[in-house]
């Protein structure tokens, strides 16, 4: 999940661990959501990572047990760090609690990678699961847990939600000689929307002063959980260690936390901070104004930027895009999932639209990202939808209900199903069960593997076969959020007792998982004897007397402009005479 500081380092990354710019979230306050849920996505983007649900049981701890801290990215042993008396329940990235948390890698300046210390981003992410119960509680304890015992991740964004809260946070390490990260955290306000895609989002922001009363620093860390007024949060150090490093030189109150550690070029814009304005883009008007920021094609500065250079507020880009917008209308679950499903459609840059699109219309690009023709370098777009999705979610903290849920799904998310997992659940379904495939096993009961069979089938074919698996796709989820979840709602709330209500929970979850992997796997059938070949195979009805049922072939042309291109390209080669 690995974002670049620029192209050259994309390029580097993609070679040597098979990753490219990605992760994508999307962040949506109670107040702009329809059913007054906090709600943030997520989308575990990388060509070698396998998706599957992770599940820490609560648990009760003695006195004196340790945690070993593994990298979640290369399952390393890091160390150990006393465990605490009690821990919750996690599903995924959601806990009991209804606490979630997503990730997205922005990298940064390289100075300040692999500091001295244990806690890489990943373990950060479900140690706190574990030990927190809110998103106060959650800054809190990642605070915490970099200050004692070091950060060794290149830059990072959190995505945090509970019932109530939404908040953004973002970090990065200080280097070799360094322990520690510097960070800052921002709560969306109410009723607005965010986003964040490989690119360091958090600007300026509010500093703790007498006249600021939203505001602290890390060191005063225990008034956030006291005080709701409290909306921004940050390390002690995070403007004095800029300056002392000389990435900064300028005052405080001008201090940019994204333009000094992780200063935006063409490929931060282009690959990672458009998937962001492309969700803004669906929900508010004004989006058009920050286009050519967006496109990398005119980022406006008053003084050219270099990389390397200690920034001053004129460097600092004037058009960049706003943390959070209010949307026009309040947002759904479903239209959750139509966020992640983006592949810029209706922009200039839809991929599906131009000759590379094959003559099927496929949006999809295989890596790497970036090519020369004829000494000048062109890019794919990196878009929301993308092939090398392992895992990603929708979670959804309900504070009208007891139980939240995370619906999770696998593969590419254009071409996933939702599928609902409540986090109390005491049992992974076996589909989505760690241990149950890899990326060098397969697995006939996997859902990773069924839906990557659905996927790279529907590339091959993408405008006759993908609009087949979007209609499906559709009737499930809407299903389920529509009629099937607030029902069972409805029938928990009847149930006396935490233990049965949670048994029948996970029950449930197990249940539509697994019965939707074996749909889609039978649903993959029916498609690729539909379509082999090249064919569009249709069963006719059966003859009297008849043993066989009849199929109709038909065989689909390539697009028109397919056979342009093909003849412009080749000459008279294949002319008739």
């Amino acid at each position: 999940m690995k974002k670049v500081f620029s192209a050259i380092v994309a390029l580097a990354l993609v070679f040597c661990f098979g990753k490219a710019n990605a992760c994508t979230n999307f962040l949506i306050t109670k107040g702009a959501s329809t059913d007054g849920s906090c709600m943030i996505s997520y989308a575990a983007d990388s060509h070698v990572l396998y998706g599957e649900l992770y599940h820490y049981p609560a648990t009760d701890w003695p006195d004196g047990a340790m945690l070993d801290v593994y990298d979640w990215d290369s399952g390393v042993f890091h160390g150990q760090i006393p465990q605490v008396a009690h821990t919750y329940n996690v599903v995924g990235n959601m806990n009991e609690c209804q606490l979630a948390i997503g990730e997205t890698t922005y990298g940064g300046l390289e100075s300040l990678w692999e500091g001295p210390g244990i806690i890489d981003y990943g373990s950060l992410i479900y140690i706190t699961l574990q030990r927190a119960k809110n998103a106060r509680e959650a800054i809190k304890c990642m605070g915490e847990l970099v200050y004692n015992y070091g950060y060794v991740s290149e830059g990072e964004s959190f995505s945090i939600c509970d019932p109530e809260e939404v908040w953004i946070l973002e970090m990065i390490g200080k280097g070799k000689a360094n322990k520690g990260a510097v960070w800052v955290a921002r709560r969306i306000p109410d009723g607005y929307v965010s986003g964040h895609a490989n690119q360091a989002r958090i600007t300026t922001f509010p500093l703790a002063t007498k006249k600021c009363k939203t505001s602290i620093t890390f060191k005063n860390i225990d008034k956030l959980l006291k005080d709701p007024n409290i909306d921004c949060v940050y390390a002690d150090d995070v403007i004095s260690f800029a300056k002392e490093m000389k990435l900064y030189d300028g005052p405080d109150d001008k201090f940019s936390f994204s333009d000094v550690y992780a200063p935006v070029d063409f490929s931060a814009a282009r690959f990672c901070d458009l998937r962001v304005w492309a969700m803004f883009n669906k929900v508010t008007d004004n989006m058009k104004d920050y286009w050519g920021y967006a496109t990398g094609r005119d980022i406006k500065r008053v003084q050219p930027y270099t990389a390397g250079m200690c920034q001053t507020p004129d460097n600092f880009p004037s058009n960049r895009m706003p943390l959070w917008v209010m949307p026009n209308k309040k947002v759904s679950v479903l239209d959750m999932m139509d966020f992640m499903r983006d592949h810029l459609e209706g922009t200039e840059l839809d991929m599906s639209q131009d000759v590379g699109a094959g003559p099927f219309h496929c949006p999809y690009r295989w890596r790497p990202m970036e090519y020369e023709v004829n000494g000048a370098t062109y890019v794919h777009e990196r878009t929301t939808a993308t092939q090398q999705t392992g895992f990603s979610f929708v979670a959804q903290s309900r504070g009208n209900q007891s139980y939240g849920i995370i619906w999770f799904g696998v593969d590419d998310t254009d071409n996933c199903v939702y599928c609902p997992m409540y986090t109390c659940i005491t049992e992974i379904p076996e589909c989505f069960r760690e241990g149950n495939g890899s990326m060098s096993e397969w697995s006939e009961t996997a859902a990773f593997w069924t839906f990557n069979q659905m996927s790279n089938w529907a590339y091959t074919k993408y405008n006759y076969i993908h609009p087949e698996i979007r209609k499906v796709q559709h009737e499930m989820e809407t299903k389920w959020v529509e009629k099937v979840v607030p029902a069972l709602d409805m029938r928990i709330n009847t149930i006396k007792g935490k233990e049965a209500q949670v048994k029948e929970l996970t029950q449930f979850s197990c249940n539509a998982a697994n019965d939707m992997t074996a749909l889609w796997k039978r649903f993959y059938h029916e498609l690729f004897m539909k379509y082999m070949d090249g064919n569009l195979n249709t069963a006719q009805p059966l003859k009297p007397g008849s043993k066989y049922t009849p199929i109709k072939s038909e065989h689909p042309k390539y697009s028109e402009e397919y056979y342009r291109i093909l003849i412009e390209s080749t000459g008279d080669k294949y002319k008739a005479y």
